[in-house]
C-alpha cells in the first residue's frame, strides 16, 4: 500500500461500484421469506408430456439416426436421463425456482464431469459439456447433477442409504464451496480449476486405481491416436476417413461444400494465436459423425486437417441449438447473450458459456453460422475421458459425487450472483433437506418416464 500524499477522488470520473458481497448475501438471505427453502423440494408432475418434448426434438433431427437415439436412451434410465434435458427443463420450469440465475451448464449429470487436456497438455478435472449452457438459477444445475447421483446409484445397485448419503455430502461440498468462493475477489475465483489429484487425493487405494486408469486412458486420447484410428492413406500422403456407417458416415458433394465454406467463418472466431496455427494447415476431409446420447440426431462433423508434411489432426463441428433451459425451461436471458446469438448463432453461446464455465478451455474453440444450422467448433479427442462409476466402491463413490458438487460451485462463482446464492443456502440444512427430497422424487418420475419412453417405442 503507498505511503504517499492522500489524493482527493476524482469528481470528473463517476464511479458507480456494483453492490458487494455484504449487500447481496444479505439479499439471499431475504429471499428466504418470499421463497422458504423448503419450497424448493416442490415437485409439479400435472401436464406433463415428455415424450411429445423428445418426439418433437427428433423431428428436428437427421431422420435415420433418430431410431439410434431411441435406442440407446432406451438402455437403462440413466441413458434415457441423460437425453432427456429438454424434459428436465419443462419440468423444473413448472417447480418454485430462485431468482439468483448464473451462468449454467444446462446439463450437468455425472457423466458430464470429467477429464481434457488443458492449453498447457496437463489433465484437468472440470465440466465438459455446454450445448445446453445458458443463464438459469444455480439450483437448476444442481438438481440435475443429484438426480443423476442418485440414477447411476440406482443403476450400479447401491443401497438406498448410501445414495442418500452420497447425495447429501454433494449438497454439502455445493454450498460449503460457493459460500467459500463467494468471500474471495472475482480474480481468485476466475483462476481457481481444478486438476486430477483434487479428486485422487479423496480416494482410497483401489480407487485411486481406478481413477489413474481412466487418467491414462485420457492422456491416451489425443488427436494424434484419433488421425491414426479414424483414418486411412489414400495415396501421396493424403489421408481419409475410414467410414463405419452410420457411426462414421461419408458426406455428398455438396454437403462437403458448404462445411468447407464455413471452415473460413470458424477461423475468424478463432483466437488471433490459433488462427495462425491453423494457417499452416488445410482441410482433406469431411464426415459425419455420431457422439452422445441425447445429441444422437444432431448433426456433427469431423474435418481432417494436414499441413505440408503430412502432420494431421482432427476438429469437430457440431450442431449447437436453442439450450433447453431456454427453449423449454423458458428462461429469460440477458441481452448480452440474445445479442450475441443473433449476431453469431447458438454456437457463439456455447462457446462463451464453455469459457466462462470452464476453469482452462480448448484454445481451438470456435462458432461459425452454417447453412442449415449453428455450428460450435473444438478440438476431437484432446484426451477427453471420465470415470465409470460402476467401477467405484460405495465410499469413493460419494466423494466423486462431492468432487462434482465442488465444480459446479466453482463455475457457479463466476456469476455475480454467487453471494446472493450463498446468502440464501445459509448453513445448509434447510436446502439440503429440500434438494435431496426433490432429487429423490424427480428420479422416480425419470423413471417412470423412462418406461414410458420404452413402451412407445417397443
Amino acid at each position: 500500500m503507498s505511503t504517499g500524499t492522500a489524493i482527493a477522488p476524482r469528481p470528473d470520473i463517476p464511479w458507480n461500484p456494483p453492490p458487494s458481497s455484504t449487500e447481496r448475501r444479505a439479499q439471499g438471505r431475504e429471499m428466504r421469506k418470499r421463497l422458504p427453502r423448503r419450497d424448493l423440494a416442490r415437485l409439479t408432475v400435472e401436464g406433463r408430456d415428455p415424450l411429445g418434448i423428445l418426439d418433437a426434438q427428433n423431428a428436428t433431427r437427421i431422420p435415420e439416426l433418430v431410431p439410434l437415439r431411441i435406442e440407446r436412451m432406451s438402455a437403462n434410465p440413466f441413458a434415457f436421463y441423460r437425453g432427456s434435458a429438454a424434459v428436465m427443463a419443462a419440468d423444473l420450469a413448472r417447480d418454485p425456482s430462485t431468482p439468483f440465475h448464473v451462468a449454467s451448464c444446462g446439463d450437468a449429470h455425472v457423466a458430464n464431469f470429467g477429464f481434457y487436456a488443458s492449453p498447457q497438455r496437463t489433465l484437468v478435472f472440470d465440466l465438459n459439456d455446454f450445448d445446453e449452457a445458458a443463464w438459469a438459477p444455480w439450483e437448476w444445475d444442481l438438481k440435475r447433477l443429484l438426480t443423476s447421483v442418485v440414477l447411476a446409484g440406482a443403476e450400479t445397485g447401491r443401497d438406498e442409504s448410501v445414495v442418500r448419503d452420497a447425495v447429501e455430502a454433494t449438497i454439502g461440498s455445493y454450498i460449503r464451496a460457493i459460500r467459500a468462493l463467494a468471500q474471495r475477489d472475482p480474480i481468485e475465483r476466475y483462476f481457481e480449476h481444478f486438476g486430477p489429484r483434487d479428486v485422487l487425493d479423496s480416494l482410497d487405494r483401489a480407487s485411486r486405481a481406478v481413477l489413474k486408469n481412466a487418467m491414462a486412458d485420457a492422456e491416451r486420447r489425443t488427436g494424434a491416436r484419433a488421425v491414426r484410428r479414424l483414418t486411412t492413406d489414400v495415396g501421396a500422403g493424403r489421408l481419409a476417413f475410414v467410414h463405419q456407417p452410420p457411426l462414421m458416415a461419408p458426406v455428398d458433394a455438396e454437403l462437403a461444400a458448404r462445411v468447407l465454406a464455413v471452415d473460413g467463418a470458424y477461423r475468424t472466431s478463432a483466437n488471433v494465436d490459433v488462427r495462425l496455427t491453423l494457417e499452416q494447415y488445410s482441410i482433406t476431409d469431411v464426415a459425419r459423425r455420431v457422439v452422445g446420447v441425447g445429441s444422437v440426431g444432431t448433426r456433427c462433423y469431423l474435418l481432417l486437417l494436414q499441413d505440408g508434411d503430412a502432420h494431421a489432426f482432427v476438429l469437430q463441428g457440431k450442431q449447437a441449438g436453442a439450450s433447453v433451459l431456454q427453449q423449454f425451461g423458458g428462461i429469460r436471458q440477458p441481452e448480452s447473450l440474445v445479442a450475441l446469438i443473433a449476431s453469431d448463432g447458438e454456437g457463439a453461446r456455447v462457446v462463451s458459456l464453455q469459457r466462462v464455465l470452464q476453469g482452462v478451455s480448448d484454445p481451438f474453440l470456435g462458432h461459425v453460422r452454417g447453412a442449415e444450422a449453428d455450428y460450435y467448433v473444438r478440438q476431437f479427442h484432446d484426451m477427453k475421458g471420465g470415470i465409470e462409476m460402476v467401477e467405484l466402491a460405495d465410499q469413493p463413490f460419494r466423494r466423486y459425487a462431492q468432487a462434482c458438487g465442488v465444480t459446479l460451485a466453482r463455475a457457479h462463482a463466476q456469476s455475480p450472483d454467487a453471494a446472493a446464492v450463498a446468502g440464501y443456502v445459509g448453513s445448509g440444512r434447510a436446502v439440503t433437506e429440500a434438494l435431496a427430497s426433490w432429487a429423490f422424487a424427480y428420479a422416480d418420475v425419470s423413471r417412470a418416464d423412462h418406461a414410458a419412453f420404452v413402451a412407445a417405442h417397443a
